[in-house]
């Protein structure tokens, strides 16, 4: 049976405890639940350390890690957090190698989530990161791309933002693009709308459209196949380009990129421009494949 995200990242942590001889950073680690079943049963003489929860001194000290090539990886229970945790990663961390040819190597996880918990922790928060020179940004949702990004920060130097959901850590399956032949419309997908595309695609298929997938893992660089732009230029209707993330980031960046390249429209869905509640009828959660197909449908029939 195959592994689901959520076995795939606590194996690869215990053995990075265990033979890597690394260190993991973050808070709460050891309490119920184990930060979503991810984290093996280790503890701090195995080089699982629990920081307090001073939100942003935590930074700091896996910074320190860092230079001291412990090659640690910082779990940030929810991508909110990051306000807090990421200015001496993004700030010095990140510019080490570049200003004093000193390599600082972290792996952070920040865990996105929603659903009832409020203004502050929920959704994910990769365009924090964005902005700033010396990361480079993923959204592994599937474990062979877990593994894939583990191995690559293993054998690289630099600071690695990796941009995880809750919703993907029981998932064993991988996804597959869908760019091949004609297609009306292309359905762009990063983080957890990559599950709800899948879903919307059917739908607007079995309503006679032809509609294209392109998965997204690697956000910064920027990497989707060659084959993707082509399929977008010769499509009717351009894209629609889905984050987790409010849209006045990544999305829109991303949009504007393609756009240059394809000479299409390239619309996007993300987060409304709201604050969170604390309760399912005041949350703010990314677009289900109910509203993907009501959008595409729209821009279909114009």
């Amino acid at each position: 049976m195959a592994k689901t995200v959520r076995e795939t990242i606590k194996y690869l942590i215990k053995s990075h405890l265990l033979k890597k001889k690394g260190k993991v950073f973050g808070q709460c680690l050891t309490a119920v639940g184990w930060v979503g079943g991810t984290l093996p049963e280790m503890y701090e003489k195995d080089g699982m350390i629990e920081l307090s929860m001073a939100d942003v001194a935590g930074g700091g000290i896996v910074t320190g890690s860092a230079l001291m090539n412990e090659r640690p990886i910082y779990v940030i229970r929810y991508q909110g957090f990051n306000w807090y945790n990421c200015p001496m990663i993004v700030n010095y961390a990140a510019k080490s190698k570049e200003l004093w040819n000193k390599p600082c190597p972290v792996f952070v996880r920040g865990i996105g989530m929603e659903g009832g918990i409020g203004p502050v922790a929920g959704s994910s928060h990769h365009s924090l990161y964005f902005r700033m020179p010396g990361v480079k940004i993923c959204a592994p949702m599937t474990p062979k791309e877990y593994t894939k990004i583990y191995k690559q920060y293993m054998k690289e130097k630099e600071v690695y933002y990796v941009s995880e959901h809750r919703g993907s850590f029981n998932n064993s399956k991988e996804f597959k693009n869908d760019l091949k032949g004609k297609k009306d419309l292309v359905l762009i997908a990063i983080s957890i709308t990559r599950f709800e595309v899948e879903k919307a695609k059917k739908i607007l298929e079995d309503k006679g459209y032809k509609i294209g997938i392109c998965h997204v893992l690697w956000i910064k660089p920027f990497k989707i196949p060659s084959e993707a732009y082509e399929i977008i230029k010769s499509s009717k209707k351009g894209a629609i380009l889905l984050d987790d993330d409010y849209v006045d980031g990544i999305s829109n960046s991303i949009a504007n990129k393609i756009n240059l390249k394809t000479n299409k429209s390239i619309y996007t869905m993300g987060l409304k421009d709201k604050t969170a509640g604390a309760h399912k009828k005041v949350d703010n959660l990314p677009p289900n494949y109910k509203e993907i197909v009501k959008f595409a449908k729209k821009i279909l029939n114009e």
